[in-house]
């Protein structure tokens, strides 16, 4: 079967790019299709793999990628090939179901429906926006969402990543989803008890952008006057380290598997402030036995079980992080059993579910 995966950048190393290694796992011979590719960015993991990029894959814009955002639609309309293939997955937050790639079904996984189209409150985040030109920013999201709906015509089958983006997807794109949780790699991510306790450092891990609200992780632990570890890179990393305490925060780079599994497995609870589509760094510290306090929105809620493998708080702010934290420590928390509730975000599981999707849709094209 000739399978071709569409992704919407290759210039940073996230939650998506964990899905599509194991996608390629799946369709270990598929090509990969992306406006931007960095492989230094994404640890020449994809490397062999890629079949073509767009004429914007220069450094500036792969540094740069967001100043772009308005014309992603038209440059994606210049990403085609000569070849057909039987089976077109896109691993997508909306540009990735727009390359003009020709295939007998097309299968989008979604991992969220594009943020810069849809949802205003992104647009008021983003930090090179201000506010003046906020207005502007809306109309280009406008023309984003004529285009965005547009290219759902190209799509046989939706998956969504999580309930939350299902939701999204019918009510933006007027379509069903299944849902398939992103895979956590057990091999790599499972709990195995501390002697000596978990130490004494809370933690935050992700790229390191404006919406994830490490900042309020900064402040609430300053306020805490307690350990705070920050694992990660991004272009918001600048501000973020000047904004810090020393005293309190730490920050550490992108790590290894291995070592960002000790560090879930050491730390005390994970932070986890932001509104997530799904947010698979809190999965995998879930198998790892790691509470996680989490803003009661998004993908969270299908993640954490308040009170038993971790807390919510009702509102993004330093002060309610810090009331999270003071009633975690009166709570105890059986890692164990955290570690069992994330079993149902297995890679294995993950992989079954897929192959299930993609032999019903070939089936019923039949």
């Amino acid at each position: 079967m000739r399978v071709a995966i569409l992704h919407d950048y290759l210039n940073q190393f996230g939650g998506a790019e964990r899905v599509l290694q194991v996608f390629l796992e799946i369709f270990p011979e598929a090509d990969i299709y992306t406006l931007l590719y960095d492989d230094k960015r994404t640890f020449s993991l994809f490397r062999g793999k890629i079949a073509k990029t767009s004429f914007l894959n220069f450094p500036y814009a792969r540094n740069h990628h967001r100043i772009f955002i308005p014309i992603f639609p038209f440059v994606s309309r210049f990403i085609k090939s000569d070849k057909k293939y039987d089976l077109l997955i896109s691993s997508t937050t909306g540009y990735a179901k727009g390359f003009q790639i020709k295939g007998k079904h097309h299968i989008a996984y979604c991992h969220t429906v594009l943020p810069y189209a849809w949802e205003d409150e992104y647009l008021k985040t983003l930090p090179y926006i201000p506010s003046v030109f906020l207005n502007l920013a809306r109309a280009v999201a406008g023309i984003l969402r004529a285009w965005d709906k547009k290219t759902v015509k190209n799509v046989n089958l939706f998956i969504a990543n999580s309930n939350f983006i299902a939701e999204r997807i019918k009510k933006f794109y007027e379509r069903d989803a299944a849902v398939v949780y992103p895979p956590v790699d057990n091999d790599k991510f499972y709990y195995e008890p501390r002697r000596n306790g978990p130490e004494d450092y809370y933690l935050m891990a992700g790229r390191l952008v404006f919406f994830k609200r490490f900042d309020l992780g900064l402040k609430a632990f300053e306020k805490l006057k307690k350990k705070l570890k920050i694992v990660g890179d991004g272009f918001a990393a600048s501000k973020l380290k000047e904004s810090a305490d020393p005293k309190y925060v730490d920050f550490l780079p992108f790590v290894n598997h291995d070592e960002l599994r000790e560090l879930y497995l050491n730390a005390k609870a994970l932070i986890f402030p932001q509104i997530e589509h799904f947010g698979l760094v809190a999965a995998e510290a879930q198998a790892c036995g790691l509470p996680v306090l989490a803003f009661k929105n998004g993908g969270a809620l299908e993640i954490v079980e308040d009170g038993k493998t971790g807390l919510f708080f009702k509102e993004q702010t330093p002060e309610a992080i810090v009331e999270a934290v003071k009633k975690f420590e009166n709570i105890h928390f059986d890692r164990n059993y955290i570690s069992k509730s994330a079993a149902r975000f297995s890679k294995d599981k993950f992989k079954d579910r897929i192959k299930e999707i993609v032999n019903y849709a070939q089936n019923s094209s039949d």
